[in-house]
């Protein structure tokens, strides 16, 4: 039996977020029940593969998450009950102290919603409701497995986050055995940062580079043989996508001749090349690895604006990803309209999705996606170059209302392909929810206003579009069970 608060009314109620009859007639008949595509997420392709069942809330809820971990360093607790060796109820409890204080950071309504949707509970998580809420959840997780979690929420496909060094054995074992996930279909997404990131470390570079091929590349034409290995590899698991994450794409000197790219490689070996030629590398296998997609009919993900690992101690102590990072204020156009302008000319522009992790560069990345569509593009592709939805800092309410009046007053919002989960957590489905109930506010309000025709259907097919069916036609990867 699950757990009810003691106040009058609970804190997330069937019309939270929604403001106006528009908005509500709109989520609960249209946005509601469709399905979740979630195209990008950090889920360990191990836990889907095994269909784990957690130990506990902990596990499933605080492990790995930095966002809670930085709301509780904000609220003093120390290392020890965020990334270090306490207890796990322990450091619930320190989580649950720390909730009282997320009052209008999204942290608040993400927590309740999860308590609410996953396990019916509806009380406010404080230090005093913190056991009962623990022992509830815990008695629930018993009965709980990842195959009941993805058919709870009707999550129809998962793109999770690979190296393309990675064995894909787990993605292997789902292909192989449908049942363990039979309504969820689960692809790889390519995720090459490594190939090209000779900037950093040229030696993990180097070292990178070699244990993907199997053996030292020591000129260029090894290399891109093992990366097409391995593109081919993810092709054959059903991958049609792949993902980026860099601060910003080079402005460097776009490379026309192979000679001149191997040239550099070579230089970067010998750990004699200079800053500008590590940047045209970069944009060079960045072009390269764009026209495979293009080639293969996948769609490229490009996140860009993060600064990484700020705090020296923590990343020498605890690690890269574990929420010391913020915002970047890089300079991203011009790197962007090389790049994407280069594959342009040679009608090798694969369907992108750009992400923006800087509220001002929102229109830069908005009129961006206009650029490469029309003029030499045959493919037909509606919303074939995309201003994805906010990201990291930006994937809150605020953030992503700026995203979405962003795109619609640049481009076109009918054919946005919506959320994604962007999570390593199990618990992290509500955010789907979440985005659809501010859409739905959105297009309320703005029709209560008149400013949008007040036409149900009009309206509610939008919703349905922007909900799934964008994102799977937009993807086009194979659906299986009852979504097939």
């Amino acid at each position: 039996m699950a757990v009810m608060t003691t106040a009058a009314a609970p804190f997330i109620t069937d019309d939270f977020l929604l403001s106006n009859d528009t908005a509500r007639a709109l989520y609960h008949d249209h946005a509601a029940a469709m399905p979740i595509y979630d195209y990008h997420c950090h889920l360990p392709p191990e836990d889907l593969a095994a269909n784990r069942q957690f130990d506990n809330l902990y596990d499933v809820w605080l492990a790995g998450d930095h966002y809670k971990w930085r709301a509780m360093r904000h609220n003093g607790v120390p290392e020890s009950h965020c990334t270090g060796d306490a207890d796990p109820y322990d450091k619930f409890l320190a989580f649950a102290a720390t909730v009282p204080h997320t009052l209008r950071n999204p942290l608040h309504h993400w927590t309740h919603l999860e308590l609410q949707r996953y396990f019916g509970i509806d009380l406010l998580l404080n230090e005093h409701t913190a056991k009962e809420v623990w022992d509830e959840a815990n008695r629930q997780l018993k009965q709980m497995r990842v195959s009941d979690i993805l058919a709870k929420f009707n999550v129809a496909l998962i793109g999770t986050t690979d190296d393309p060094a990675d064995d894909l054995a787990h993605h292997q074992t789902l292909a192989d055995d449908p049942s363990i996930l039979p309504d969820t279909a689960v692809y790889p997404a390519f995720r090459p940062d490594k190939v090209y990131n000779a900037s950093a470390d040229p030696n993990a570079f180097i070292a990178y580079i070699d244990g993907l091929a199997g053996s030292p590349c020591e000129t260029l034409g090894p290399l891109l043989d093992a990366i097409d290995a391995s593109l081919d590899r993810f092709h054959d698991l059903g991958c049609r996508l792949s993902d980026h994450g860099l601060t910003h794409i080079p402005n460097a000197e776009v490379i026309r001749d192979a000679h001149e790219t191997d040239r550099i490689y070579r230089a970067i070996r010998a750990g004699n090349a200079t800053a500008e030629e590590r940047d045209r590398f970069t944009l060079a296998m960045l072009i390269h690895v764009a026209e495979c997609y293009h080639d293969k009919g996948w769609a490229a993900q490009y996140h860009l604006g993060a600064m990484r690992n700020n705090n020296g101690w923590a990343y020498e102590h605890l690690g890269p990803d574990t929420g010391f990072d913020s915002i970047g204020d890089y300079r991203q156009g011009p790197g962007l309209s090389r790049m994407l302008g280069e594959l342009a000319r040679k009608n090798a522009l694969p369907r992108t999705v750009l992400y923006n992790h800087n509220p001002n560069d929102n229109y830069l990345f908005a009129t961006m996606a206009g650029n490469y569509v029309g003029a030499g593009d045959t493919s037909g592709q509606p919303g074939r170059i995309q201003f994805g939805t906010g990201w990291w800092f930006l994937d809150q309410k605020e953030g992503m209302t700026w995203q979405i009046n962003a795109l619609s007053n640049l481009g076109l919002l009918t054919r946005f392909v919506g959320m994604l989960t962007d999570s390593r957590s199990f618990l992290s489905y509500p955010r789907h929810e979440y985005f659809r109930r501010l859409l739905c506010d959105i297009l309320g309000r703005d029709a209560e206003a008149g400013e949008l025709p007040r036409d149900m259907d009009v309206l509610g097919q939008v919703v349905r579009d922007i909900s799934f069916n964008n994102a799977a036609a937009y993807f086009g990867m194979t659906l299986k069970g009852k979504h097939a």
